[in-house]
Parts: C-alpha cells; sequence; structure tokens
C-alpha cells in the first residue's frame, strides 16, 4: 500500500512537471520586486495568491496538453526519450486515466479564476487584474485543447512568449501597483524571446510525431532548416536586448549577471551550427540548456535589482 502511494504521488508530481513551473514563476518575481523598488509596494497576501493563480494557470496548461496531446506523445515516445519533450510520458505508463488530467486542467482554471475575482474585489488590486488573469489563462487552457488548440494554428509559440515573458511581470506589478510601469515593456523583450526559443527548440524532437498528427506548429510550417536561422535570431536578439536593457534604465550590473548565460547561448548556437542537435542525445542537453538561458535571463534581472 505505501509503495502503491509513492507510486501515486511520482506519477502526480511526474503530470504537474514542477521543474518547468520556475519559467512562470520567475518572471511573476521579478514583477514584485520591481513593484516593491519602483514604487515601494509589497502586499505578501497578494504576491502567494497571485503566485498560486501563476501556477494554477500553468498547471491546467500543462495538464490539457498531457490529454490532448496524447495521440503524438505516443509516437514520439517510439522515436525518442528526450525529457523536454513528448510530454510526461505518465498517462503512456498507464499510471492514470487520460481523464484525469482533462479534469484537473479545467478545475486548475476555475480555481485560478476564483483567485482572479478574490484578488480584483476584495483586495481591490485593480480593475484589470481580471483581464490580464484571462490573458494567460485563455491561451494557456487552449493552447493544447480542443477545439482553438493554438499549437496547432502557428501561433502557440507566440502566446507562450507573451504568456511567459511580458504578461507575468506585469500582472505581478499590476496587483501591488494598480499601474504598469514602461520599464516592464522592455525588460519583458528578451524574456519573452528567450521562452519562445525554449519551446520552439523542444519541438525538433517531435518533428516527426507532429507531421504524423498533423500538429501545425510553427516548426511544422516552416521547416527544420528555416526554423534553424529563426531560432538563432533569436537568440541572437535576447542577447542584444539584454545587454542594451541599461538603456532603458535597468541597473547596468545586469550585464554581468547575463555573461554566464550568454555563453551558455553562443555554445547552444555554435553546436547548432555544427549540427550536433541532429543527435538525439546531444539534442535533449541543448533543450536543458536553453530553458537555463530563459531562466538565467529572468534571474539576471532580479539579481540586478536587488
Amino acid at each position: 500500500m505505501q509503495n502503491s502511494n509513492i507510486e501515486n504521488i511520482k506519477a502526480w508530481v511526474g503530470l504537474s512537471r514542477p521543474p518547468f513551473h520556475t519559467v512562470g514563476i520567475l518572471p511573476f518575481i521579478l514583477g514584485t520586486i520591481l513593484a516593491y523598488k519602483i514604487n515601494s509596494t509589497f502586499g505578501l497576501e497578494i504576491f502567494i495568491l497571485g503566485v498560486l493563480g501563476v501556477i494554477l494557470i500553468m498547471l491546467s496548461t500543462y495538464h490539457s496538453g498531457e490529454y490532448f496531446d496524447y495521440r503524438g506523445d505516443m509516437i514520439s515516445n517510439r522515436l525518442h526519450d528526450n525529457q523536454f519533450a513528448g510530454g510526461t510520458r505518465v498517462l503512456l505508463a498507464g499510471k492514470m486515466s487520460p481523464l484525469v488530467p482533462l479534469w484537473t486542467s479545467i478545475i486548475a482554471i476555475i480555481i485560478a479564476a476564483v483567485i482572479g475575482l478574490f484578488l480584483q474585489f476584495i483586495l481591490k488590486t485593480g480593475p484589470y487584474t481580471l483581464l490580464l488573469g484571462f490573458l494567460g489563462a485563455f491561451p494557456g487552457f487552449f493552447y493544447s485543447t480542443e477545439p482553438i488548440r493554438l499549437i496547432k494554428r502557428g501561433v502557440g509559440e507566440i502566446f507562450i512568449g507573451f504568456c511567459y515573458g511580458w504578461l507575468p511581470v506585469a500582472s505581478a506589478y499590476y496587483i501591488q501597483t494598480g499601474t504598469i510601469h514602461p520599464i516592464i515593456h522592455w525588460l519583458a523583450i528578451p524574456i519573452s524571446l528567450s521562452i519562445f526559443n525554449v519551446i520552439f527548440l523542444n519541438e525538433y524532437p517531435d518533428y516527426e510525431a507532429d507531421k504524423a498528427t498533423d500538429k501545425k506548429n510553427l516548426l511544422y510550417r516552416i521547416g527544420k532548416q528555416k526554423g534553424l536561422v529563426l531560432y538563432v535570431a533569436f537568440s541572437l536578439l535576447t542577447s542584444l536586448t539584454m545587454f542594451i536593457s541599461p538603456l532603458w534604465g535597468i541597473p547596468f550590473k545586469v550585464v554581468y549577471f547575463y555573461l554566464p548565460f550568454f555563453i551558455i547561448s553562443l555554445y547552444i548556437i555554435a553546436m547548432i551550427m555544427q549540427k550536433k542537435h541532429e543527435d538525439g542525445k546531444k539534442l535533449e542537453i541543448l533543450c536543458g540548456l536553453n530553458i537555463a538561458v530563459n531562466l538565467g535571463t529572468s534571474l539576471s534581472y532580479i539579481l540586478a535589482y536587488i
């Protein structure tokens, strides 16, 4: 019985992908820090509920993806074992019914909506609180969910860039202050570009599976070769916008904090130019390093301000 409970917990943790929540939580923390540094404003209750709302929206996104990508994940599972693509494989292993993540996705988004209502009408965080929440919840829930399924329309990656870049920073700042500072628009650019690249590179291991299931994401539409050009361009643009960010009023020390991640980014580009990504194991390493660049981008801003 005890072993069964442990296995169930492991399955739930695997399905929920806790490490991947950091890509949304760090930008939210950044927005909160900006609110305190610029406006001397911080409400602990607001912050806790805000983070919980962000986690629930991401949870809904990941769980709905497990359900609606099931067929594609079956094919991916036969082609590769990249931990950054092809889903969590929890459903494929028969550890729970496919209906479970579908319902937990719906329940998570409902609870997130309740939190949004509480923030706006009880804690008086501002008239645009629910709107900002909706801008994250709707694309998140329908990223994989039929019939909208943004990922098959070639725009899913763009929504990811917005929802994991500008939106969490702006939302965190807004619910603390009731405003959105102009500097947020600038510092969100490299965060958005880097998370776009995370999703985009993670589509490479699933390319054949996506073609087989007619999942017409952006990589499917432009092809692998043009995709590499886009990835490299966005990587370089990420670094460029980070290095010139002090021109927008961001502390100059952000450049020093970002340097290690810039080196990692250049390494990924070098490996891609040498076609090392065509090796499955090396591609998995590059996918992991790619996430580190995104997290490092947000972390560099956080460290620069604190």
